[in-house]
């Protein structure tokens, strides 16, 4: 297994870094890394290469990705995400299925987007996210990015579900920011999870219980 690409399924309350640093201690001295940050409070596929594989990790991160998404409307938070403190509050339009889709249509495609403050993007050589935890915010150029497709899962009064189809460089956290904007309110994310990369889905992947019955069976 030393040259391997491992679709783990990271829990909430981890860093990705942290699935790495597991997982290279039970297989130390072989280079591991992984294709594609997934925040602490979300969950889900995080698709790790080792040995002579981290080499497949630049194309990996280019891969269509897949989210299922819950977004709560009227208040956003300064990560745009559950850890956050509340900045904004705004009342909250009577929502439809008729007015929601019509806001995510508008999502569909080539679209420019604004990187979160809370991200780990260089400005002039920082990371954002260490500028953010000072009180410092920055100009952050928009971005192209891709949606190839949003679905309405489900919704209520104030809340929304979405299961999101996207290319490379996509925010979750700023999609929920701008789609609640649109309809005329704020928003963050509740939860997030990440549910294919690629080829890699959530019925591929293991768990970090699971990864030493796995390793085993590889050595």
């Amino acid at each position: 297994m030393i040259n391997s690409i491992i679709p783990m399924w990271k829990p909430v309350n981890l860093t990705s870094f942290d699935i790495v640093k597991i997982i290279r201690n039970q297989i130390n001295p072989v280079k591991v890394g992984h294709a594609g940050t997934l925040d602490p409070f979300a969950e889900g596929l995080l698709v790790l290469c080792t040995g002579k594989k981290t080499k497949s990790i630049e194309s990996l991160m280019n891969e269509e990705k897949e989210y299922t998404a819950n977004l709560i409307l009227g208040t956003e938070t300064d990560t745009l995400d559950p850890t956050g403190g509340i900045i904004k509050t705004a009342d909250v339009p009577t929502l439809t299925t008729q007015s929601i889709l019509g806001v995510l249509s508008n999502f569909i495609g080539n679209i420019m987007q604004q990187p979160p403050m809370y991200s780990a993007l260089k400005v002039n050589g920082q990371r954002l996210y260490k500028l953010a935890r000072q009180g410092i915010t920055v100009h952050r150029n928009k971005r192209k990015i891709m949606i190839y497709d949003i679905q309405l899962l489900d919704f209520t009064i104030n809340t929304i579900k979405i299961h999101v189809k996207c290319g490379r460089g996509t925010y979750i956290r700023s999609l929920a920011r701008d789609i609640a904007i649109c309809l005329g309110t704020v928003g963050h994310l509740q939860s997030l999870i990440r549910t294919r990369i690629g080829d890699f889905d959530e019925k591929d992947s293991i768990t970090l219980k699971e990864f030493p019955k796995w390793l085993s069976a590889r050595i």
